[in-house]
């Protein structure tokens, strides 16, 4: 399982080029993902919703501007990434005023049980050091009949495999290196996508963990996989 203190360190090292190198790393797709969750999310009407793992905040924007009304609530253990969140947020003023940021650790949420109809977290949850415990304070968090909505890359389908792992392992940290100057943290993220469980094996979790009427979709080649699940 990942450490939380390297984990931290890691995206603390590659805040301040976190959004380019999303954009460039994923040809921009990564926000046709976000726009595919926050479609998803907004079907069941939620007024309260809490962004884990929000790092610089695009979901947490995307969920505000996609879901007029809604307050959302951006949590991450990461000050640096936080901070470029907030920045982000200032700077659009007063467009994501329904937006507040806190620091806060996935594994240990300080939120009072049932406080949020909905909690989205988008490319963290592989890098938790105890999934199943961090699934189990999700599910207190959400009011009953409330949705966790899972973005993440998963083990795309058999014959898109071969290319994306060649990207994965030979390209994508060259090109990390090249906009961020982090070729490590780059090569551990490509690890924990390796070594993440594949779309049936997280749909288990989840239900291990006592959601229900757990579905899943798998965009582009199944590169990515997002799960929703209900309290």
């Amino acid at each position: 399982m990942p450490d939380p203190d390297a984990v931290n360190s890691l995206f603390s090292r590659i805040a301040g080029r976190y959004d380019l190198a999303n954009r460039l790393l994923s040809g921009g797709v990564d926000v046709f993902w976000r726009r595919r969750l926050v479609a998803l999310v907004g079907k069941g009407r939620p007024a309260d919703i809490l962004d884990l793992a929000t790092g610089s905040g695009d979901l947490a924007f995307a969920l505000c501007r996609g879901l007029p009304g809604a307050r959302v609530t951006g949590a991450d253990f990461c000050e640096p990434m936080l901070e470029r969140a907030r920045a982000k947020q200032a700077a659009a003023a007063p467009r994501f005023d329904a937006v507040r940021f806190e620091r806060a650790d996935a594994m240990r949420l300080p939120f009072p049980e049932a406080s949020f109809d909905a909690v989205t977290i988008a490319f963290g949850l592989r890098n938790l050091a105890d999934r199943p415990a961090a699934l189990a304070g999700f599910r207190r968090v959400l009011r009953p009949g409330g949705c966790l909505c899972v973005l993440e890359f998963s083990q795309p389908r058999a014959f898109f495999r071969p290319f994306y792992y060649f990207y994965l392992k030979r390209v994508l940290p060259r090109l990390a290196a090249f906009v961020t100057g982090d070729r490590g943290a780059y090569e551990y993220l490509a690890g924990s996508i390796e070594g993440y469980p594949g779309h049936e094996g997280i749909r288990a979790e989840l239900a291990g963990a006592g959601f229900r009427d757990v579905r899943v979709s798998r965009p582009t080649f199944g590169v990515v996989a997002i799960h929703q699940a209900w309290r």
